[in-house]
């Protein structure tokens, strides 16, 4: 049987430190090494593929999509709404109308839409979009590329990274925002003077970034007891993670962070703002609070506490496992065989 053809579309890995980019590189590379018996797996193409599947939503996409989906079907990753890039950049008044505008009318003239948190799926029906034309499948991570590493292994990271090796480390991953919780991240290191604090991620999208010109600041002159990594390269992310002792994500608002996934992976505590949107994909795998008081409270029960530390090892390694590399593949089989039997459907309107 002749294999069909699907054709990765995407411009995610063209900016840096982005938790997209990691999504679209391990969607494809899971795909492509689990389903290369029934699909043909293409980058960036042009060609009419089976299916073209969009990872981003650039204007020239909008365009060549008619071209592109000629003979076969689409499909739209969908990792962002205007509410969530209202709290990442930060545009004049009449330039963000009519961008967020067009994000909203590229998801309506895909004819199938994938949401990596099922949360999103009543949000888009809000903008016109009819549910079933949405399918939840959510973010994964190779654990070939991220896992633990020995105590030898975690003392190099720390050296490599400029760490002590006996302070209690707290680490948060992605980029330089004020959406991220970066101003109760700085709280939390100055309530905690004898812990060390590391941000790995920076200013993915410049001058724009929400909370730039105050950031930018701090990054330059931090407290002690603070490091900025900058944007980390992929490959080495796995060494900052065993390098910290808890991973700390005050984000005010996500979707489903890869940089959770990849420290489950890792098998280290994670610590997040009680988010909502949380409790329908990471269930009771990690600890949460709600303000800095309580963020600095669950940081020093870790630290003290072998038994809440060793819970909260446990909780990452169960999220680790739910979500699991051949359960989610699964789900990608099944959704793309259904896409090819489905055909098109009435996209591009509603």
């Amino acid at each position: 049987m002749e294999k069909k053809t699907i054709n990765m579309v995407s411009k995610a890995t063209s900016v840096k430190g982005q938790g997209v980019g990691s999504a679209y590189m391990e969607q494809v590379k899971l795909v492509r090494e689990g389903l290369s018996e029934k699909f043909e797996i293409f980058e960036n193409k042009h060609m009419a593929a089976d299916i073209t599947h969009y990872h981003t939503f650039n204007p020239t996409y909008f365009l060549l999509k008619p071209w592109r989906c000629r003979k076969g079907t689409s499909v739209c990753y969908v990792h962002t709404l205007p509410e969530t890039m209202d709290k990442s950049i930060k545009l004049p008044w009449l330039a963000r109308k009519i961008f967020y505008a067009y994000i909203i009318k590229f998801y309506k003239i895909m004819e199938h839409l994938v949401v990596v948190n099922p949360y999103f799926i009543d949000a888009l029906e809000k903008y016109g979009v009819k549910r079933e034309r949405v399918t939840y499948i959510p973010n994964f991570v190779d654990t070939d590329q991220f896992h633990p590493l020995s105590r030898e292994e975690k003392n190099k990271a720390r050296d490599k990274f400029g760490l002590d090796k006996n302070k209690f480390t707290v680490l948060c991953a992605g980029q330089l925002q004020v959406r991220k919780g970066a101003f109760d991240f700085l709280k939390c290191a100055e309530l905690l003077p004898d812990m060390q604090f590391v941000w790995a991620g920076g200013f993915s999208f410049g001058l724009i970034s929400d909370g730039y010109k105050e950031l930018s600041k701090v990054v330059e002159n931090p407290p002690s007891n603070v490091k900025f990594l900058g944007i980390v390269e992929r490959d080495e992310m796995n060494d900052v993670y065993n390098a910290c002792d808890v991973m700390f994500l005050p984000s005010y608002d996500e979707l489903f962070p890869m940089t959770i996934l990849e420290a489950m992976c890792v098998n280290v505590p994670v610590l997040l703002r009680g988010l909502p949107i949380y409790k329908d994909i990471l269930f009771d795998f990690y600890y949460s609070a709600d303000n800095v008081e309580g963020f600095v409270s669950r940081l020093e029960k870790l630290r003290s506490d072998g038994a809440y530390y060793g819970a909260g090892v446990s909780n990452s390694k169960k999220g680790n496992e739910f979500y699991e590399k051949s359960n989610v593949l699964r789900m990608w089989d099944d959704f793309y065989t259904s896409v090819l039997k489905n055909g098109k459907q009435a996209g591009g309107k509603k």
